[in-house]
């Protein structure tokens, strides 16, 4: 179960690491490797993309970083929502994560709103 982090960089990783956990789950054939593979680099790479935001100089420069984290994440939703379809991984586990990610979409668009007024 996710806990609700107020420290939105330790809410990434922790969904990153929780996406690890159930993709773990996953048949180890051709279509669980490869949602195994693609889901590592999505959400590592939503949490990494959001460090790097937070080391921008510009306002420009941090609303790309943060488009490519919500990129990522939207990334994540879909192979979710494939593996639900295809009946692949732990159910609950899949919806509590689904369910985290649209929270977790939310604050992103959120932040770059913000940034942009």
């Amino acid at each position: 179960m996710i806990q609700k982090l107020f420290n939105f960089e330790d809410r990434l990783v922790q969904f990153a690491g929780e996406t690890i956990f159930f993709c773990k789950e996953l048949p180890k054939d051709n279509i669980g490797k490869y949602y195994f593979d693609q889901m590592l680099r999505s959400t590592g790479s939503s949490a990494l993309n959001f460090g790097e935001a937070q080391g921008t100089n510009t306002v420009k420069d941090f609303i790309h970083k943060m488009t490519t984290v919500l990129k990522e994440l939207k990334e994540t939703k879909v192979s979710l929502k494939v593996l639900g379809y295809i009946s692949y991984g732990d159910e609950a586990k899949r919806n509590m994560l689904l369910e985290e990610l649209g929270e977790l979409t939310a604050i992103v668009s959120k932040m770059i709103l913000n940034k942009k007024k």
